[in-house]
């Protein structure tokens, strides 16, 4: 693996367009072309299992568009979102919150994703030398060049003290996009969520939210909604046959005889995917 420092040359127009852009920059593995869109993703790093859905089932709808997926190795939604760049084909970036060295590298147990995303093309980029170790200050200023470098963020779940809030705020002070997932109102992670939306962040519910956001001119497809259907879980395909009349969501969650948590997540991720909606009270196919 080898560490290059990044001639001034090369350093990433975006990044020099912010407040204290970054002096000297080290990489391991390829920069993507600056004409990509960078995305950033990031989230909680305890997700919970909607939390990973929901990430995977966006991330997965961008294959094949020329976007790079921005993120910071941590664990949670940070790790969720490389995996699932590299398993559609997209570039993924990486800003570690320490230096590039495989003994300074954290966390440990991201070392074998670090190398995968090298070996398709990525790339890690750190502002910090090589042997420095992560502090606990040293994560909100990687965070400024995640922001920095990309065309807008999304976030997939936030506890109401979280460090994800740092990249949302600079998000905004750098005049890029802020995008946020909508969560349960009962659920710590979507805290933060919530407090993003009030002070007037753009709610995803599926990936063409996202790609209108990049500014992706969306195609018609009159099979998208057929394919989508096909690829259901068998949880999923309950819902939509028990769907078959529009009901109110609690007596859909009872006829689903599931814990009401389990039940309000199946009916979100049908949601995002865009095959089913709920209005006046009652939830109906798309």
């Amino acid at each position: 693996m080898q560490i290059k420092k990044l001639p001034k040359e090369k350093i990433p127009k975006a990044l020099l367009e912010i407040p204290e852009p970054p002096k000297d920059l080290w990489i391991v593995g390829e920069m993507p072309d600056e004409n990509l869109i960078y995305l950033c993703v990031v989230g909680s790093r305890k997700n919970t299992s909607y939390g990973r859905e929901v990430c995977e089932k966006i991330i997965a709808g961008l294959k094949g568009y020329p976007i790079v997926i921005v993120s910071g190795l941590a664990m949670g939604i940070d790790t969720i979102a490389h995996k699932k760049a590299l398993d559609v084909g997209l570039k993924t970036l990486v800003f570690p919150g320490s230096g590039l060295s495989p003994n300074a590298i954290y966390p440990k147990t991201n070392v074998a994703l670090m190398a995968e995303i090298i070996k398709r093309g990525g790339c890690l980029i750190s502002e910090f030398e090589p042997e420095f170790k992560a502090t606990q200050w040293s994560f909100p200023m990687r965070n400024r060049l995640m922001a920095g470098i990309s065309r807008a963020t999304l976030i997939v779940e936030a506890e109401e003290k979280s460090g994800t809030l740092i990249t949302a705020r600079l998000t905004t002070e750098y005049n890029r996009d802020l995008l946020v997932v909508p969560g349960s109102i009962f659920s710590p992670n979507s805290k933060g969520i919530n407090k993003l939306l009030r002070l007037g962040a753009t709610p995803i519910t599926s990936t063409e939210d996202v790609l209108e956001a990049l500014g992706f001119e969306q195609k018609k497809d009159k099979d998208i909604q057929a394919r989508l259907f096909q690829d259901l879980s068998p949880d999923e395909q309950r819902v939509v046959e028990i769907l078959r009349e529009p009901m109110e969501r609690d007596e859909l969650i009872k006829r689903l005889k599931m814990s009401v948590p389990k039940a309000n997540a199946l009916i979100s991720i049908l949601e995002i995917k865009g095959l089913i909606k709920e209005e006046t009270g009652e939830i109906k196919l798309a």
